[in-house]
């Protein structure tokens, strides 16, 4: 009998001889990630699982109860990312996928929970992965629990590895980078579990590998990364080559290792020496002996004649590079190392040595040496990552050497396999001890469970007299042989089960270890037990002139001195000598007593501590990636301990149910009755006792259900036997009720047609006797018509009669009064000709004489004129004459008004006088009508009958014309109708020809807004990626400032006595205080942590960092720099102060205070006749308006208008460049007088009484004078304005015009004679003093403006081209105000002007502080008036319209003048002045309360506060003192103001860094308090939308771009905090909600776990969906409330989607159990919830859902078929959003939850990466949760007038005055 097995093999059965094979588990326990939560636990049930796994699904770990068991893939496995840590972090070791990340934050987690400390265990074979499951293990601590303090130490734990990888890793024939060393890590935690430092110990390092090496293995890496490097400058005294040209590297005979560059590796390890502060030499050091190392290795030793003794030639290099690099004697060295000394009681003996001792004791120094160097740079790590805090707690990391067995076993793998005892003897015990604890916990009663204990294999080997013991009794004796001890151990040990002889040896020995057996060859124990090294040797290296080097062998060890070997050849040195020192007995220790005591020391902390184990598997020993030998891998699961676990468990209860889950599952196999039931305990122990009848098979648990083996596999097939007999039923009613469906359809099917035929036979018949009614109805139609078109004709002709009789009699009529009219017309014509003519010819008589006396009048006053213009008084005179012009329009206005009145009386007068006679006339024609002779009417009825007749005839004529011509036109159309259709035929082909043109067009348009819209793309992904590289710089200067912070707090603490203490209150965290803007916050930020990174480094380890040299030299240079002008600075501020002290300043005073007072008086005259001149231009303006809308014929008027329009802005421009040119010159003054430093300290005094002054200095003095008063004269010409400055600078080369009189010769001659008259009270010298510096002035004036000639000659090109293009729209606008009536020119030029005037004021910049408040008050009147010009204007055009309206219908002119006295009423409310507002938006406070409106309205603000008020509403009144500040020009109150605000805010921030509510209070006020300095910055770019009141409130002093930039930035930083605690709060009830609740009820199914199933974990609080949907409009709603912008509301929710979407995915991709076709259908019905509250909130634009597309797909993925070709095509298709690891990921995950699935077949994932090879997509396997997108604050202008904005009384800022 055959048994056909699920691979197809049969299986012979024979009841008699074979058993029955293993029985298999269900389908769905396969792949299973626990092998205890197996039904069937035996060796093939294991071996197939972990093969599905690691093959079909290449998963490397799996769950075994306790221990993970990780199997080397050989190949990369991207599943190691920071990404896969942080999904790790915080979750249940039973809750993901097994992971060595899983175990590790499983310890990291109770110790957290326990606060006991921790240890993780990974063994295995050499091979198998250790070391690298120990570096992830590492940097998983390293990454979860990094320091807080910023010191690195993380990176110092993980800068460890590469070290201790080079030197104390080798490649083998089982591993190309297998650990020769044991190494047990403790990674320190403070009380917040940050790392605060680590340390390691190490044990048995392989020292025989560094002098041999078997074939195809290698030495340490370190030895091949220096060669390998040899080439480098920094290694040329080396003296190194290749490594083959070694003796200790070349053995292997391959020095390589493929994908291993050793020049690389070389430095990263020198970069790992670096972070843990090996100073450069100290690091040469080490090189140079592992160099010298390599050179002992090639000394020729040689061979004497005797064969007793040897020599070492003179000139061996390798000897000389030793000596060198070592830095000792070499002839010492030559010597000892062919001899050696004998020290007995009496008598020192130096004795030589034969080559085989001596190349022996060569290896054993080679050895010693870099055993020393080891342990020296073991400790020096360990001394890195030292730390004085106080340690809390540790997590041990153990990678130790897993069991080992080869042909030829040595004393080292015998102290490996005796480790491996001690460790699986902690193992079994711990297993055995957590197996107990969960029996005693469930309160289930449990009987001793026998497995295997070690504990007499220990014995054997180390209790008293086992095999260590007489190992280093054997080493005692003098003679001692490996042979000698061996026998001993025959002796000894014979009967123990666990010690065998070996039948054909005499040298070996057998222990039988708890894996194998092994046998050990006994040569070479004794030697390297002993590791004997010979003192001489190491007394020359301690003589060494290298510090390093004397230190590795002055540490207080000595080495043991070896017993003397037989007799031979001595030679006596000393006759007598003190009896030797007694060694160290520390060095009397052998190797294996040191092993034993280290290894009892680590059971010991091993025991202290949680013990988590990692076992690794090695898979095939060809190195093949993700290939299984069953054989092997079963080797090692007993070796290691897997197979007694899952023994131990399959003794007990294997299988483990919690009540919930079980009744969840197996609920299919209760009765309804039994589900009634509350009491879910009960439910289960009923249904177990129905179903399984033998008690002992299951337990009841607290809190679990316990079954022996099988048992699950029995109750799946109930429950499998169950869904099928529900589907057979289910089949049969789907079946009936489809057939019933079929019966139906016919049914009604038949009743359809007889319906339709009915129908059709009806609705004909109705057809026929629609038709009959109907020709009824058209005929009676019909004969209507006939009859009624009769009846019109008849009408119509009697009609054509009437019209054409009463037309005749009314022509007549009109003809005689038509002539009466044309005679008078006639008439006025021609004597109005006749009196124009000769007033004409009167008229140029009289103008002809008046333009000859005028020009001879004109000629006078033009001469007069030019002497005036010369003058100071002209301007005066010049208004005098403009307000005389003004006086006399005004006059001439109120003539033609009086005028106006009069004509508009004659006018009435006359209209009434016209009415009259027209009645009259009317009368008299009406009498004449009633009484003339009927007699004529026949005679003329004849005449017009006649006349009618005529007409007639000439009408037929007219008609025939018109025929005639009619057919010649159409003869001509039909000939060009032919020719219009050969144009269209043609026009058709080219219409034809055009389409495909155009279609062509279209496509290569459509190509490039394709290409257009690509690159449109790449930008705008360009910019995403540049506004995000700046926010992650806002972030890391956030991050830098919070890590400055801290080192502050470091260094207080540092300082003061040990103990917690704040930061002060005053500190600020923006560093913005200072007044000096060129040092900024990030340059003293870099300087601070710069210095505190050199006191912490320490000023040698300082020097050793090149960059931070740098920057600490860059910033002495910047630092030397500003101390150099602030020096500059101080001195010149002190010389100023010293020499105005020293000044006299009366005469000084006298004439500053008489130009001030000049300037002043003529200031306010020009200021004064400005206003005057504007007020009546405006009364003027507005006159002349009214007098245009009365009188629309007054050209004459509107001519003079004009004239003095055009003149008086011809004043106003000079008057202003005046204004200008004075304020300028005098700025220039006062600038030039405060910086001029006077020649002299003290002024002399010049009076007659104390100084005499001789003749030629008067004579010289009087000379200075005159030249000074050309100077005195101009100045004084410029201030009048005669002049212009420019026209004076570059008019000539002398500083005066040339019209200007200058005193003649003689007058001075005459004035030098009489010198005493001159200095009449000292007035000479004070004068010549004067003058002096105001010629110095105008000269240093002349050459400023002579450099900016060319400039300005430029500006002036660029403005002749203005001019021009402005010339041009003027003259449009000329032509378009001609075309106009005579008011609405008038309208218009008035608008014009107001237009160029507010545009003047605008462009205008302010020349001096003094007219920036009459500036702003101008313009603000000016634009009030315009204001209500155009409210006036609208109404007068409403009243104007209705006016319109009467006076049409009316026809008089009463209404109209009416209307006109109206129009004047309502033009004069122009004239009313503007009333004062109460509150202009501001808010005004004292310096002093500066303190305490930051601590109202940033400290000490809560939201509530605010909560009924406007939104943002601090932000707003922050904004109001701003204003104030910028209202009277404090630079200093803006600049303090913001820097305390964005530090209170700052702080606040800080203080409550977890509070959404907040922080999204403080983004919503600080965007807000942005938005304010936009709208109201006065850019035109921010005010389009405001209105006119808030263009009146915009900024009026200060530009706050570069505070709008820092309020953008802290913005910035403000969101991302406010992101980070809405991901904190939402991360825990992500995966709950979206993966693990049961949105659909029932429709999730539960399979069964493992031991692991949160076994030793924390229960995470379980969330739904509908608290993450309340939690989501919690968040929602608390940013509306605070006025957030909703284009920020919807960027917050498009990330914290994305982050839903990257949590639940990750946790998807790592989790197998949810990865089914329910958890499909849960997460789209969760997904679709979600779609739906985005849309209630009306945030479907936001883009958040686009985010959630690859979970979208990855739903359904696991709902869509999974079997065909076309299946796999559909789903490339559809998952677009999914890389291909994910994909393949998720299939490998899926897992059936029934029977009735299929699971994803191998080809079938196989074809799904084929289709997908050629996706370039990220080879990322999980989604980067810590991805943000860049944010975008738009610009949101508030509609709020800041002028009614109400302060509570509740925020206590009385101290605020509203201005």
């Amino acid at each position: 009998m055959y048994l056909k097995l699920e691979d197809t093999l049969d299986y012979p059965i024979n009841p008699k001889h074979n058993q029955l094979p293993f029985l298999r588990n269900p389908d769905i326990l396969v792949g299973e990630n626990d092998l205890t939560a197996l039904s069937y636990l035996h060796e093939p049930a294991v071996l197939h699982n972990l093969k599905v796994r690691f093959l079909e699904s290449n998963h490397i770990y799996t769950y075994c109860g306790i221990v993970l068991v990780a199997i080397n893939p050989y190949q990369q496995v991207p599943i190691y990312g920071e990404d896969v840590i942080y999904a790790y972090s915080g979750q249940n070791m039973g809750d993901m996928d097994p992971h060595i990340f899983a175990v590790a934050e499983e310890a990291y987690k109770q110790m957290a929970r326990d606060e006991k400390n921790q240890s993780i265990i990974v063994s295995g074979e050499s091979g198998a992965g250790k070391t690298v499951s120990a570096k992830y293990a590492m940097r998983y601590f390293a990454t979860v629990g990094g320091s807080a303090s910023d010191t690195n130490v993380e990176e110092k734990v993980l800068a460890s590895s590469p070290i201790m990888e080079a030197i104390g890793n080798a490649k083998t024939t089982r591993n190309d980078n297998s650990s020769r060393f044991g190494k047990y890590i403790q990674i320190g935690f403070d009380r917040r579990y940050h790392i605060i430092g680590a340390n390691m110990r190490t044990y048995l390092l392989e020292k025989s590998r560094v002098v041999f090496q078997a074939e195809d293995e290698r030495n340490y890496h370190i030895f091949y990364q220096l060669c390998a490097s040899a080439s480098l400058p920094e290694f040329k005294d080396l003296e190194l080559t290749s490594a083959e040209d070694f003796f200790y590297t070349s053995q292997g005979e391959n020095i390589f290792i493929e994908g291993v560059n050793d020049a690389e590796d070389l430095e990263k390890t020198r970069h790992a020496f670096m972070l843990l502060g090996v100073k450069e030499n100290h690091q040469m050091s080490i090189f140079k002996i592992i160099a010298s190392i390599l050179h002992l290795g090639n000394v020729d030793i040689r061979s004497e004649r005797d064969g007793d003794s040897c020599n070492i030639p003179k000139n061996d290099e390798h000897l000389n590079h030793f000596c060198d690099l070592l830095g000792v004697e070499h002839d010492q060295m030559e010597h000892w190392l062919c001899h050696r000394k004998l020290v007995t009681t009496a008598e020192t003996y130096v004795k030589t040595m034969s080559k085989q001792q001596a190349i022996n004791a060569r290896n054993a120094l080679a050895k010693h040496i870099y055993a020393e160097l080891f342990n020296w740079i073991v400790d020096h790590i360990n001394k890195a990552l030292y730390t004085t805090t106080k340690q809390h707690s540790f997590i041990g990391v153990l990678d130790i050497y897993g069991f080992e067995t080869f042909e030829f076993n040595s004393f080292e793998q015998f102290c490996i396999n005796y480790a491996n005892e001690k460790l699986q003897q902690q193992f079994n015990s711990h297993v055995f001890k957590l197996e107990q604890d969960e029996y005693m916990k469930e309160q289930i009663p449990w009987t001793l469970i026998d497995f295997y204990d070690n504990q007499p294999c220990i014995d054997l080997i180390e209790a008293k007299l086992g095999i260590l013991d007489l190992l280093d009794e054997e080493c005692k004796v003098p003679k001692g042989t490996d042979q000698n001890w061996a026998q001993k151990l025959y002796d000894r040990h014979s009967s123990s089960e666990h010690f065998q002889k070996p039948r054909m040896s005499n040298t070996s020995f057998i222990v039988v270890h708890f894996a194998d057996k092994v046998e050990y060859q006994s040569d070479g124990f004794l030697e390297k037990n002993r590791d004997t090294v010979y003192e001489e040797q190491i007394n020359i290296l301690k003589a060494s002139k290298f510090q390093l080097v004397a230190d590795l062998f002055h540490d207080g060890k000595e080495v043991p001195v070896p017993a003397p070997v037989g007799k031979g050849s001595r030679i006596n040195v000393r006759a007598a000598k003190p009896a030797p020192k007694t060694p160290n007995r520390e060095h009397r220790k052998t190797v294996g007593h040191q092993f034993r005591n280290s290894l009892q020391l680590l059971t010991e902390t091993l025991n202290a501590t949680t013990p988590h184990y990692v076992r690794c598997i090695k898979p095939n020993d060809e190195k093949l990636a993700f290939s299984f030998d069953s054989s092997r891998a079963v080797q090692q699961l007993r070796a290691c301990g897997v197979l007694e676990t899952i023994r131990i468990s399959a003794a007990g209860y294997p299988s483990r149910w919690t009540y919930p889950d079980f009744f969840n599952r197996y609920r299919v196999l209760m009765k309804k009755k039994d589900i009634s039931n509350s009491d879910k305990k009960l439910i289960c122990r009923n249904l177990l006792e129905t179903l399984i009848k033998d008690p002992d098979k299951f337990q009841f648990g607290k809190n679990k259900i316990f079954f022996r083996a099988g048992q699950v596999a029995y109750l799946e097939k109930l429950r499998a036997d169950k869904f099928r007999s529900a589907c057979i039923k289910i089949q049969k009613s789907v079946r009936g009720w489809l057939q019933r469906v079929k019966y139906r359809k016919i049914r009604k099917s038949a009743i359809t047609l007889q319906r339709y035929g009915r129908g059709y036979l009806a609705r004909r018949l109705a057809e026929d006797l629609r038709r009959t009614r109907a020709a009824v109805i058209f005929q009676k139609q019909y004969r209507m018509l006939r009859e009624r078109r009769a009846y019109l004709n008849v009408r119509q002709a009697v009609t054509t009669i009437q019209a054409f009789s009463r037309g005749m009699f009314t022509r007549r009529i009109y003809k005689e009064f038509l002539l009466h009219h044309k005679a008078t017309i006639i008439q006025k014509s021609v004597r109005g000709w006749m009196e124009r003519r000769k007033f004409r010819r009167a008229r140029n008589a009289a103008v002809i004489i008046q333009c000859g006396f005028r020009r001879l009048q004109a000629k006078k006053e033009l001469k007069q004129l030019k002497i005036e213009a010369r003058s100071a008084e002209h301007f005066k005179k010049l208004n005098i004459g403009m307000e005389n012009k003004i006086v006399q329009l005004q006059r001439k206005v109120d003539d033609q008004n009086k005028e106006y009145k009069a004509q508009n009386e004659l006018l009435t007068i006359a209209n009434n006088n016209y009415a009259t006679e027209v009645q009259k006339l009317q009368k008299e024609v009406q009498y004449f009508r009633d009484h003339k002779d009927d007699g004529n009417q026949l005679g003329t009825l004849q005449e017009e009958l006649e006349r009618l007749r005529a007409e007639l005839e000439s009408a037929h004529s007219q008609r025939k014309q018109l025929e005639e011509e009619y057919s010649t036109e159409k003869a001509s159309l039909r000939k060009r109708v032919e020719d219009l259709e050969k144009e269209n035929s043609l026009l058709k082909d080219e219409k034809e020809e055009m389409n495909q043109r155009i279609q062509n067009q279209s496509k290569n348009k459509e190509d490039q807004v394709s290409r257009v819209s690509v690159k449109e793309g790449q930008v705008q992904a360009e910019l995403n990626e540049e506004r995000l590289r700046y926010q992650n710089l806002v972030k890391e200067y956030s991050r830098l400032e919070q890590r400055y912070e801290n080192l502050q707090e470091e260094i207080s603490l540092a300082k003061f006595q040990p103990g917690h203490r704040r930061n002060p209150s005053n500190q600020s965290s923006l560093e913005s205080d200072s007044n000096y803007p060129s040092i900024s916050t990030s340059e003293v930020g870099d300087t601070e942590d710069t210095i505190q990174q050199v006191e912490e480094m320490g000023l040698e380890k300082a020097a050793m960092d090149i960059s931070l040299f740098m920057k600490l030299q860059k910033r002495v240079r910047e630092l030397e720099q500003e101390r150099r002008r602030l020096q500059t600075d101080l001195e010149k501020m002190e010389e100023l102060v010293n020499r105005k002290g020293n000044e006299n300043k009366n005469s000084a005073d006298q004439d500053s205070n008489g130009d001030s007072a000049y300037n002043s008086l003529k200031r306010q005259e020009l200021e004064s006749e400005n206003k005057k001149l504007k007020n009546d231009l405006n009364e003027l303006r507005k006159a002349i308006a009214e007098r245009a809308t009365n009188n629309n014929s007054s050209n004459e008027l509107q001519e003079s208008y004009n004239l003095l329009l055009n003149q008086l802005k011809g004043a106003n421009e000079e008057l202003e460049v005046r204004k200008e040119e004075v304020l300028i010159l005098r700025a220039q003054i006062v600038s030039s007088a405060q910086q001029k430093e006077p020649e002299t300290n003290t002024m002399p005094e010049w009076t007659n009484s104390k100084n005499e002054m001789s003749r030629d200095d008067a004579i010289k003095a009087y000379h200075g004078m005159c030249e000074s008063k050309k100077y005195i004269y101009l100045f004084q010409l410029l201030l009048s304005g005669a002049i212009n400055l420019s026209c004076f600078v570059f008019s000539s080369l002398s500083p005066y015009p040339a019209s200007l009189s200058l005193p003649p010769a003689s007058v001075v001659s005459s004035k030098a004679q009489d010198w005493g008259y001159l200095n009449e009270d000292g007035e000479l010298g004070l004068a010549y003093q004067g003058l002096k510096q105001v010629a110095r002035l105008l000269e240093a004036q002349l050459q400023t403006q002579s450099r900016q000639h060319e400039d300005e000659l430029e500006a002036l090109r660029t403005q002749n081209e203005v001019l021009k293009e402005d010339i041009e729209r003027k003259q449009e606008m000329l032509n378009q105000t001609l075309s106009l009536s005579p008011e609405a020119q008038v309208e218009f030029s008035i608008q014009q002007e107001i237009t160029r005037l507010t545009n003047e004021n605008l462009v205008r910049t302010p020349v001096a502080p003094l007219h920036a408040v009459f500036l702003s008050s101008a313009f603000q009147d000016l634009k009030e008036l315009v204001e209500k010009l155009e409210k006036n204007e609208r109404k007068l055009k409403k009243q104007l319209k209705i006016y319109m309206k009467k006076v049409q219908e009316l026809e008089v002119s009463q209404p109209s003048e009416k209307s006109q006295k109206r129009r004047h009423e309502l033009t004069r409310q122009v004239t009313v002045q503007r009333k004062e507002k109460d509150f202009e938006g501001m808010l005004e406070y004292c310096k002093e309360d500066e303190s305490l409106l930051v601590k109202s309205l940033v400290s000490d603000m809560k939201p509530q506060t605010v909560s009924a008020t406007v939104p943002c509403l601090p932000a707003y009144i922050l904004f109001m003192c701003i204003r104030h500040a910028d209202y009277i020009n404090d630079d200093q109150k803006v600049h303090s103001l913001l820097t305390s605000t964005i530090n209170a805010i700052k702080k606040v921030l800080k203080k409550q860094n977890d509070d959404f509510e907040t922080t999204s209070f403080w983004l919503a006020n600080t965007s807000r308090l942005l938005h304010c300095l936009k709208q109201y910055s006065g850019d035109e770019a921010f005010m389009t939308q405001n209105s006119a009141k808030q263009n009146e409130h915009c900024l009026k002093n200060f530009d706050l771009a570069e505070y709008r930039q820092v309020l953008s930035d802290l913005s910035i930083q403000i969101y991302q905090q406010l992101i980070k605690v809405a991901e904190g709060i939402m991360h825990p009830m992500i995966v709950s909600a979206m993966l693990e609740s049961e949105s659909i009820p029932s429709l999730a199914g539960v399979k069964p776990m493992g031991y692991r199933n949160r076994s030793s974990s924390m229960d995470g609080d379980t969330y739904s969906l509908d608290a993450l949907i309340i939690q989501l409009g919690n968040f929602h709603s608390t940013m509306c409330e605070h006025g957030l912008d909703p284009e920020i509301i919807q960027q917050v929710f498009k990330q914290l989607f994305y982050m839903i979407n990257a949590v639940t995915l990750n946790n998807l991709l790592l989790r197998k159990d949810v990865c089914s076709w329910s958890t499909g259908m849960q997460l789209r019905f969760n997904i679709s919830q979600m779609e739906e509250w985005l849309r209630s909130k009306n945030l479907q634009q936001s883009g958040a859902i686009s985010t959630m597309e690859p979970l979208i797909q990855a739903a359904q993925l696991l709902q869509v078929k999974k079997k065909t070709n076309e299946d796999a095509k559909a789903i490339c298709t559809m998952c677009t959003a999914l890389s291909t690891q994910q994909i393949v990921k998720i299939l490998n995950l899926y897992t059936p939850l029934n029977e009735f699935e299929e699971r994803v077949t191998v080809s079938f994932i196989r074809s799904i990466q084929g289709l997908l090879q050629d996706n370039t997509d990220s080879q990322q396997l999980l989604v980067d949760a810590k991805h943000t997108f860049p944010v975008l604050f738009p610009y949101t202008p508030s509609n709020l007038s800041l002028e009614t904005l109400h302060i509570p009384a509740s925020l206590s800022l009385d101290f605020l005055t509203r201005v």
